[in-house]
């Protein structure tokens, strides 16, 4: 677990979906505006899964999928989808894992980053949908790494941190600002948090590899190694 002086990563009933500006608060945005903003998230996804859909570039980023997706891009390589949020200081932890995780089996395996906003996480759904941006402004590996790097700093200044580390990277910072608002990316964050929920995902990271699913928010202690075990029988079953 992270620190006591930041949020648990816990389950709980995601919070509003869009941004009020200049309030503490979340609103929810008209379901027209959310359809249309879903619908260009699965098409900027469509167009990146064809240059590989991983966040950040080829080789170290992590997938993104939606429920739209039909059959995964590549059957034959063991899938590895890590339900994950923003505002997690468990999730910033696991990095590592995953990091060794992409070293060890590079494109044998799969990475999928799946959102799972909390709702004790106050600006967590916020910055899924941030991270939807960032996918499709193409540095979305990058902004996830970012800002979960200054999870604390989140928890304590607010959705400012997720506009300033577009910014920071480069990216289109008003276009951040303004998809915050606009609850653009609305759809795609819910239906992960949906599947998520439906399969049993209690907090984060969770894991779910070959049909099982591992729970690191409570201990991630010996989970990269389990995993490790899963996908060396995967592989080994298809002689890789």
């Amino acid at each position: 677990m992270g620190p006591s002086s930041l949020p648990s990563c816990t389950y709980g009933t995601p919070p509003g979906h869009a941004r009020a500006r200049d309030q503490g608060d979340l609103r929810v945005v008209s379901s027209a505006g959310a359809g249309a903003g879903a619908a260009r998230g699965r098409a900027h996804r469509g167009g990146r899964a064809g240059a590989g859909g991983r966040l950040g570039g080829a080789g170290r980023g992590w997938k993104t999928v939606t429920m739209s997706d039909s059959s995964p891009a590549r059957p034959s390589v063991p899938v590895l989808d890590v339900w994950c949020e923003l505002q997690c200081p468990d999730c910033r932890t696991a990095l590592d894992d995953v990091r060794a995780l992409r070293a060890r089996y590079g494109d044998r395996l799969e990475v999928r980053l799946r959102h799972f906003p909390l709702e004790k996480h106050k600006h967590s759904f916020a910055a899924a949908q941030a991270a939807e941006e960032a996918l499709v402004q193409g540095r979305g590996w990058e902004y996830v790494e970012a800002v979960l790097a200054r999870v604390a700093e989140l928890d304590r200044a607010g959705e400012s941190v997720l506009v300033q580390t577009a910014r920071e990277l480069g990216l289109d910072a008003e276009e951040f600002d303004t998809a915050l608002i606009d609850g653009r990316h609305i759809l795609v964050v819910d239906a992960d948090h949906a599947e998520g929920k439906a399969i049993g995902v209690t907090g984060t990271p969770t894991y779910v590899v070959g049909g099982e699913r591992l729970d690191g928010g409570k201990s991630q202690e010996g989970l990269r190694e389990r995993i490790e075990g899963i996908v060396d029988r995967l592989l080994a079953g298809q002689g890789g």
